[in-house]
């Protein structure tokens, strides 16, 4: 290993590097399907894959309890953008282009990219942290034992709350950063607030409206599945020694079920 080259060192580096980001890749796109198939499989034997008051309780948390953060980082977010864009835009007499600029700004970029940044370390997290304590307590076992899909059950009702939740937050963080930006046109432009929507119309197109819900139809697919599947991956550091070899392994599944 000494006398290696080092553009073998660098070569092997990225080779690794390359082959552990595939396979993550790869694990969260199967995840995904697994979880779909699951899901789907239980539809068609006419039975509710998973509760509905266990989906309701993920909007809830995904969706109303992160409107105040989604529109106060947004207001200021457009405060701040309309300023700064406006002081430039004024040395050329053209500051009516702010309510346009900052309106397809956030429509198709801005608003679902914050918002999916936001929705990630505060919802991302807290499904990343219930999975992961529930795989390394054997609670996800203890559901397998007892006959039920974990995926479709546990994993289903976070990532659908997520994928459908999303454009309604991205909406909510598109109006706060047009409201932010109409106050500024107001106070320090003198762009009066009927004449600012009339530039929003004009300057808004249905392609970029679409294109800003579809982002955000991805983008919570995408965190909720990273999200959900790290945490549904995570295994404790005694248990990978321990577990072929403690013989209380199966009692404690079994006191799982009971509580369960």
């Amino acid at each position: 290993m000494a006398n290696a080259n080092p553009p073998v060192l660098v070569a092997q580096g990225v080779g690794h590097l390359s082959r552990n980001f595939l396979r993550e890749v790869g694990g969260v796109f199967w995840f995904i399907i697994n979880t779909f198939e699951e899901t789907f499989e239980r539809l068609q034997q006419g039975r509710v894959p998973f509760r509905a008051i266990s989906f309701f309780r993920h909007t809830q948390r995904a969706g109303v309890d992160s409107v105040p953060l989604v529109g106060l980082v947004s207001f200021f977010l457009g405060l701040t953008m309309a300023l700064l864009t406006g002081y430039q835009l004024q040395r050329f007499g053209t500051e009516r282009l702010i309510p346009g600029l900052v309106a397809i700004a956030f429509t198709r970029e801005l608003g679902p990219l914050m918002t999916g940044i936001m929705l990630a370390a505060r919802i991302g997290a807290a499904f990343t942290a219930e999975l992961g304590t529930m795989q390394v307590s054997e609670e996800v076992e203890a559901i397998e034992a007892m006959g039920i899909g974990p995926l479709r059950f546990l994993v289903a009702p976070r990532m659908l709350a997520l994928f459908f939740l999303m454009p309604c937050l991205s909406t909510v963080s598109n109006l706060a950063a047009v409201l932010a930006s109409s106050l500024i046109c107001k106070a320090y432009f003198s762009i009066a607030f009927p004449y600012f929507l009339d530039l929003v119309k004009d300057s808004l197109l249905i392609r970029d409206i679409i294109t800003g819900i579809l982002k955000s139809f991805l983008f919570g697919l995408l965190i909720a599945a990273i999200a959900c599947y790290r945490g549904h991956s995570t295994t404790s550091f005694t248990r990978r020694f321990t577990r072929h070899d403690d013989p209380y392994a199966h009692g404690r599944v079994a006191r799982r079920v009971h509580t369960i």
